[in-house]
């Protein structure tokens, strides 16, 4: 199974997607003139503005949501494969992926928030609605709407409660061997698993809102509270920082596992973590209710900065600063070996172990209940974004249950993912997220040259920052961007409202 995995994964994450999320990001951060450094302060302002409707949520709750998605897994344990397997250089290169990839996130964002559908009193959409709208190809948007379903709903799960499993034995102990149908497993990975889903359960049989609402009080205080871990100990060696630093940037252009590892293996673990490409962010954008669809993209361009430059950064300087890693060269060998050779990259150890260098006794436990969360409030979000898709699949193929047969493919992915192996669970995630990221950039660059509904937007809402508006509208006719539905039937409401 493993060897068939890896076989997919070569194909799906060869250089020519590294190469297309950087030269894609590259590509929108140029068409908006780098509105990702442009528009920080308007970001900023936007995160706070309240939802004055009863219907969909607050910027801030899909930011919530999409950082629910972003912040996880791939903040602790994706950044120590990144430099195990690539080298300290590859944290330079999510860095980069970072940085084009929030204008990547502002394009995809946007065109969720103008393409969205009104579904009860929640909004629906995403690439698999941009898609049919702006490109016109339902075929296009059904089979990315399947691939999501299979990567968010079965494929990534596993990974977040894989390394939630692994840093509760780490921290805890394995307890007792059990034999089971699908070989010997520890106790403890298997009681893990056990209350995750019946605390995910309760959760996802609840709706988008209470997703939200679990997302924006879980997300701040983890996202926080692991940062100011992070700062204390890169305080405490403060004098390394500049050499660490200078380790990284260097390391990026003559790197010790290969020019080609270090930008494969910081580009593969960057998008996994960021998310800015892959087309899940977008469904939680498209959630929001807001004045104009590029509000939402901006607040979800600043999400990259959150993840990426913050949290994925504070692992990463902990992990350096204290030499708590190995790097993996061809086979067995190590072209550095600071750890033990059974100390996995593909796990959140080398993270738990930098802590517990500096501050003994805390590592372990804290890294534990720190991915309990961040991993937790991902699976939350990757439920969300496979409903969302399984709702734009009812819309053409009547199949009755299906949304609770999703609910209960999730919930044994996530007690699959808890107690089996780490590189097993990763390389089915990363077969997911790529095959998502390859629908997703292509589409999204063919809907660019097609009709730049994005760019309208921006150039919309920059026209009416600089009029100085307090309320901000959105007029998809008079920019002449077809086919969004819900902003028409919006402005015909409230002229029918003005004339009465």
């Amino acid at each position: 199974m493993q060897e068939i995995v890896n076989a997919i994964n070569g194909v799906v994450w060869s250089p020519a997607l590294v190469y297309l999320c950087l030269a894609a990001g590259l590509f929108f951060s140029i068409v908006t003139r780098f509105v990702q450094v442009r528009q920080i302060k308007e970001m900023w302002r936007l995160l706070f503005t309240p939802n004055k409707s009863d219907t969909g949520i607050s910027s801030f709750q899909a930011l919530a949501i999409s950082l629910s998605g972003r912040v996880g897994t791939g903040n602790i344990a994706g950044v120590a494969a990144a430099i195990g397997f690539g080298g300290p250089g590859a944290v330079f290169w999510m860095w980069v992926v970072a940085f084009l990839g929030a204008a990547t996130a502002y394009i995809e964002s946007t065109l969720a928030q103008i393409y969205k559908e009104k579904d009860g009193d929640e909004f629906r959409g995403g690439p698999a609605y941009y898609f049919e709208k702006a490109l016109g190809q339902k075929w296009y948007a059904i089979i990315f709407a399947l691939a999501t379903i299979l990567a968010t709903g079965f494929l990534m799960p596993g990974i977040q409660s894989n390394s939630i499993g692994n840093a509760i034995v780490l921290a805890f102990g394995s307890g007792d061997m059990v034999s089971t149908g699908i070989g010997e497993l520890s106790s403890v990975k298997i009681a893990t698993g056990v209350l995750i889903c019946i605390v995910l359960a309760f959760i996802i049989f609840g709706g988008v809102k209470r997703i939200a609402h679990v997302a924006q009080l879980v997300v701040p205080f983890m996202a926080l509270a692991y940062i100011v871990i992070a700062v204390a100990i890169v305080l405490l060696n403060i004098e390394q920082v500049p050499s660490i630093i200078a380790m990284i940037v260097g390391d990026a252009f003559t790197p010790m596992a290969g020019i080609g590892a270090a930008i494969g293996w910081g580009v593969k673990r960057g998008v996994y973590s960021n998310e800015a490409g892959q087309g899940t962010g977008p469904h939680a954008a498209a959630a929001s209710n807001v004045q104009h669809p590029a509000q939402q993209g901006l607040v979800q361009s600043f999400s990259i900065y959150i993840d990426t430059l913050f949290v994925c950064s504070a692992t990463a300087f902990m992990i350096l600063i204290t030499g708590a890693y190995n790097v993996h060269g061809v086979g067995d060998a190590f072209l550095v070996q600071n750890l033990g050779a059974d100390i996995a990259a593909n796990s959140p150890a080398f993270t738990q172990l930098a802590i517990e260098t500096t501050l003994p006794g805390m590592g372990k436990p804290f890294i534990a209940f720190a991915l309990f969360f961040f991993s937790f409030t991902t699976i939350l979000a990757y439920y969300y974004i496979a409903e969302t898709n399984v709702s734009y699949i009812r819309r053409t193929f009547k199949v009755p249950g299906l949304m609770g047969l999703l609910k209960i493919v999730l919930l044994g992915s996530v007690f699959y993912g808890t107690v089996k192996t780490a590189d097993l669970a990763w390389g089915l995630g990363d077969i997911g997220v790529g095959l998502m990221a390859w629908l997703n950039i292509i589409g999204i660059l063919l809907i660019f040259f097609m009709a730049r509904p994005a760019m309208k937007a921006l150039k919309d809402y920059e026209k009416q920052q600089k009029e100085g508006v307090t309320e901000y509208h959105f007029d998809p006719e008079k920019l002449g961007i077809k086919k969004a539905d819900f902003w028409v039937e919006r402005n015909q409401q409230e002229k029918r409202s003005n004339n009465s």
